[in-house]
């Protein structure tokens, strides 16, 4: 099949399809008389796992040893689970970054009035240099700190 059959198929672009096979992901395609990339069943299955991962949250140096475990049939499922587990490590952390960033923000927005005025915690937050890993409630008021 031709690059936009796969494309669909695999519900990858046909720029990711190119980009994975640049990076090593894919193995290049064959060609046809015609120069076109051709793409078999088993490519289909491939691109299809590494969609699932990277829906998945892996990064794509995670794809790579998901899908040599993948074809190694010597593996031990102690190797994949690792990898696994390490990745929902790693997720967690980001969802605890991510509340905070939430709840810095939203300390922000709760303190901003959003009326007619021109002074704006928000504001005045995100342009204070002095306020690098502080949180809302340290800030001083917009209008405290502007004349």
């Amino acid at each position: 099949m031709n690059i936009g059959q796969a494309s669909r198929r695999s519900g990858l672009s046909a720029k990711m399809l190119r980009y994975y096979e640049s990076i090593g992901l894919l193995a290049p395609a064959s060609r046809g008389e015609n120069g076109y990339r051709r793409y078999s069943e088993d490519d289909i299955h491939r691109l299809a796992f590494i969609k699932r991962s990277r829906d998945l949250g892996f990064s794509l140096e995670e794809v790579g040893r998901l899908l040599a475990l993948w074809h190694d049939r010597q593996r031990a499922s102690a190797d994949v689970k690792a990898l696994a587990a390490s990745h929902v490590t790693a997720l967690e952390q980001r969802i605890r970054e991510l509340s905070e960033l939430r709840d810095t923000l939203q300390g922000l927005v709760d303190s901003c009035h959003g009326d007619e005025r021109p002074d704006c915690p928000i504001l005045s937050t995100l342009g204070n240099t002095d306020c690098c890993g502080d949180t809302p409630d340290q800030q001083p008021r917009a209008s405290a700190e502007r004349p």
